[in-house]
């Protein structure tokens, strides 16, 4: 998800989106993807809204992070359940692990994705 206007960090915010605030010289978006990467997660839908086309822009199509990223956007916001449920087309058919673009965590994707299908659990909530 990284669509929110990220009105708690004006200015820096103010012409460019929260995902893409550097952080050890990377937009926070892209620690984001290669964490999702090193999980064997390839694939994944972008939410997007506010300045949009930066955060597309930027990643592109994911080549250049071995992913395939494609972009589902908002006209207007929808909220963070509304953001999910835009993409919904590209998401039902499988399983599907909703992370915002803008949190830093090095948690163990893949030990947290094992335990969801070990308890056969409708939804897994991480914190």
């Amino acid at each position: 998800m990284a669509g929110g206007e990220g009105t708690r960090l004006r200015p820096m915010t103010a012409n460019q989106p929260k995902p893409l605030l550097p952080v050890a010289n990377r937009p926070i978006m892209e620690h984001v993807l290669r964490l999702l990467k090193r999980h064997g997660f390839d694939e994944t839908v972008v939410t997007v809204q506010f300045l949009a086309s930066l955060v597309r822009t930027y990643f592109g199509d994911g080549d250049e992070l071995g992913m395939h990223l494609s972009y589902a956007t908002e006209e207007t916001p929808l909220g963070t359940a509304g953001s999910v449920k835009n993409a919904e087309a590209a998401l039902k058919d499988d399983a599907f692990l909703v992370i915002s673009g803008d949190a830093l965590t090095d948690i163990d994707l893949g030990a947290l994705v094992a335990a969801h299908r070990r308890r056969g659990a409708l939804v897994t909530v991480c914190l």
